[in-house]
């Protein structure tokens, strides 16, 4: 998943560059915002950034760091918040075994991070970006499928758009398969990731996997998302960490960011995904339409 987190060298001296470059330095009047490298992480620390400054506060914005690394930036005091997920924090960086309920996800995650790193996760968003499958809406209202459930019952009448390593990955067919019994696909052919819409769109196959907020899925009269009604995958909500240290400082952050957090939800985030990715609009123009459109 690209929220897997892998701490390494080469990563760490990226970061290094990055804050170097920005010479943030360590103005205790500034809140260090960070964001990872991709389009739903870049919106949402820039939304974190303009409720901050709303609220009277001086911003740098630290975005664009890989993934692999924010963690460390975070606990190396390069940064002071950004957005992460609760999934990453319980998986990647907590290394525990997998729980699938978002409360206790979440309760656990922000009892670690406080103990372990100094850190405090603030109020989640419903927003999740988590794995899922997609079927052809076509497909979903003729055979009546909503649900990986109902799915599963019709696999064998349905051709299957694989990404490959999602066959063999313990979270992917082997997870799946575990809770909802063998997926007999009529057939499967692996296809690269950046194609997988429009084979679905082409009638080239029926299903795929996908991430739950990808921008393609507001599309929703070829492309529905099915539940995973049985909760098969963990959730990955949308939540700013920050250091204890800046929030002990700025105590009424808290409540400037959660209110960020109240009004982001899985459709919402897609559509904000969809404008950069599908229609090529800047995220910081995304951001600032809809951060004054919740005002």
């Amino acid at each position: 998943m690209r929220k897997i987190v892998m701490i390494g060298m080469v990563g760490l001296t990226l970061i290094l560059s990055l804050v170097a470059c920005s010479g943030s330095g360590n103005d205790e009047d500034t809140i260090r915002v960070g964001s990872k490298d991709f389009t739903e992480n870049l919106i949402v620390a820039e939304l974190y950034s303009l409720a901050l400054e709303d609220a009277g506060y001086d911003v740098e914005r630290i975005f664009n760091i890989a993934g692999s690394v924010i963690h460390t930036s975070i606990t190396s005091d390069e940064i002071d918040l950004y957005p992460e997920y609760t999934g990453t924090g319980l998986l990647s960086i907590l290394q525990m075994g997998l729980l699938t309920d978002p409360e206790e996800v979440y309760s656990t995650v922000k009892e670690e991070y406080d103990n372990q790193f100094d850190i405090t996760w603030l109020d989640y968003a419903e927003a999740n970006d988590g794995q899922g499958l997609v079927i052809r809406t076509e497909a979903s209202e003729e055979l009546g499928i909503t649900t990986i459930s109902d799915l599963q019952k019709h696999a064998e009448g349905l051709r299957f758009a694989s990404q490959g390593e999602f066959d063999q990955r313990e979270d992917g067919i082997p997870a799946l398969e575990k809770t909802y019994g063998e997926f007999n696909w009529k057939s499967s052919k692996v296809y690269d990731n950046g194609l997988k819409y429009e084979v679905l769109k082409n009638d080239e196959a029926d299903v795929t996997p996908a991430y739950t907020t990808e921008g393609q899925l507001v599309n929703t009269d070829l492309f529905t998302l099915l539940e995973d009604d049985k909760q098969v995958w963990p959730p990955y909500n949308l939540a700013p960490v920050v250091r204890n240290e800046v929030l002990e400082a700025n105590p009424e952050i808290a409540d400037v960011i959660n209110e960020v957090s109240a009004a982001l939800d899985t459709a919402t985030i897609t559509e904000l995904n969809a404008k950069v990715d599908v229609d090529k609009e800047e995220y910081e123009e995304v951001a600032k339409e809809y951060y004054e459109s919740i005002q």
